[in-house]
Order: C-alpha cells, then sequence, then structure tokens
C-alpha cells in the first residue's frame, strides 16, 4: 500500500501582492512530491481555511510580506479550530521579523521559515510533521 501524497494549500492572503516566494515553495514541494494547490493573490482567512478543509489539506502554508503576519496567522488558525480543523498544519514565510517568530509559533505555527532558508529545509520539515502527524491519527 503507497502512502498518500502529502497535499498543501499554498496561501498569499491580504493585499500583498509578491508572490514569486510562494511559487518557490510550491515548486519545491511539487518536486518533493507532494500536491500542491496555489490560491493565488489576495485571499481572505475565509477562503484559505475553506480551500484547506474542501481540499482534505495536510497544511496550509503562508507566505506574507504584508507585515500583517500576526493577523493572518492567528486569524487562519482560530479559523482552523473554529472549525474542527485544527490537524491541518500551519506554517509560513516571508519577511517576519525574528522578533516576531515565538509568538506566531505559540499562537500555533509549525514553523516559520525566513529570507534565504533552502527549500529542502521545509521540504524536509513538513514531511517529517505529517508523518507524525498521519502516525498518531493511526494510534
Amino acid at each position: 500500500m503507497t502512502e498518500d501524497k502529502i497535499r498543501v494549500i499554498v496561501a498569499k492572503p491580504g493585499l500583498d501582492g509578491h508572490d514569486r516566494g510562494a511559487k518557490v515553495i510550491a515548486r519545491a514541494l511539487r518536486d518533493a512530491g507532494m500536491e500542491v494547490i496555489y490560491t493565488g493573490l489576495r485571499q481572505t482567512p475565509e477562503q484559505i481555511v475553506d480551500t484547506a478543509i474542501q481540499e482534505d489539506a495536510d497544511a496550509i502554508g503562508v507566505s506574507i510580506l504584508s507585515g500583517a503576519h500576526h493577523f493572518y496567522f492567528s486569524r487562519i488558525i482560530d479559523l482552523l479550530k473554529d472549525r474542527k480543523a485544527e490537524d491541518i498544519i500551519v506554517f509560513g514565510g516571508g519577511v517576519i521579523p525574528d522578533e516576531d517568530v515565538p509568538a506566531l509559533l505559540e499562537k500555533g505555527a509549525g514553523a516559520i521559515f525566513g529570507p534565504g532558508t533552502p527549500t529542502s529545509t521545509c521540504v524536509e520539515w513538513l514531511q517529517t510533521q505529517v508523518k507524525e502527524k498521519r502516525s498518531m491519527e493511526l494510534a
């Protein structure tokens, strides 16, 4: 029996119109054998969470360059909890100050990857997280 592909939503919330980083990570995840759904620019947290639930995603990757990372991560994580989908892993990247990362992790983000992080680091982290999540679901 082969293991199901990891399904990831890559999202760009808010008014930020720069998506090169989101496309780079989406390509890296696809190249690693994952199924990736890129939601496109200017998505609301509700649209992102709706897509993740409808697509039975394992994870949501959030790319933020606008400085609104506290709001968007908090809103996405809260919506997942409200909709009983908190098993969906949330991670992100973009231009997020190092001093803001602990609060995002405390809120429930699994990881924050800053500029210059090798895509292989993101891929390996997500593979490990999904493997752990799936093994806990089977237990």
